[in-house]
């Protein structure tokens, strides 16, 4: 059975709804593993290479902050990735919201707060330095973008046409809904899915 790692955004959890849309869709076709990512950044790309290594999976999706790091891993870790409205400069989305915050969705540990200061963003900032860097030409077709023509937060496409080739759009906004999933997401994945064999 083929399995798609789905890398959820910067509020969210495993649970978020797109996660659990996907899981929905995908159920006895494919394996959707959804964790809860670490806040820190670096914790969280060690996270998502600790689980490429052991489950091997066919597909990277990510969303919003979850893109960012599908984009930087899938050409280290050999897997294409789908990134959703993706956010390439988390600095200044968490610039604007330094303070204390409850995640929208439940997370496995039950803790529901965490805490934006500078020291997280300045851990974004070294990583947005050099986010690219691993591009290569084997990926351009690899790493696919998915713009909500609605996503009032993340306006990236034209850096991410910069980097790779294909990009497509759906009438939602930043947070895709489950409807949204089930309508634009899925043909993409399936799609990917069959490419790669």
């Amino acid at each position: 059975m083929k399995k798609i790692l789905f890398l959820h955004g910067f509020f969210a959890s495993g649970q978020c709804v797109p996660a659990v849309a996907l899981r929905e869709a995908f159920e006895g076709r494919a394996e959707v593993l959804t964790p809860d990512l670490p806040i820190h950044p670096n914790m969280a790309l060690e996270l998502i290479r600790n689980i490429c290594d052991r489950e091997h999976p066919d597909l990277l999706v990510g969303n919003s902050c979850g893109s960012f790091y599908a984009q930087m891993l899938a050409p280290i870790v050999g897997i294409p990735a789908l990134l959703g409205n993706p956010h390439f400069q988390m600095t200044a989305f968490l610039g604007e919201r330094i303070g204390t915050h409850e995640y929208k969705s439940p997370r496995k540990d039950g803790n529901q707060h965490f805490v934006i200061d500078e020291p997280l963003i300045q851990e974004f900032a070294e990583l947005e330095a050099t986010q690219f860097h691993y591009c290569n030409p084997l990926f351009k077709d690899k790493v696919w973008g998915l713009f909500g023509e609605q996503d009032t937060l993340a306006h990236f496409e034209p850096l991410f046409l910069e980097h790779y080739n294909l990009s497509f759009h759906f009438p939602g906004a930043h947070t895709p809904t489950a409807e949204e999933v089930r309508t634009w997401y899925v043909p993409l994945i399936e799609k990917m899915l069959l490419r790669e064999h």
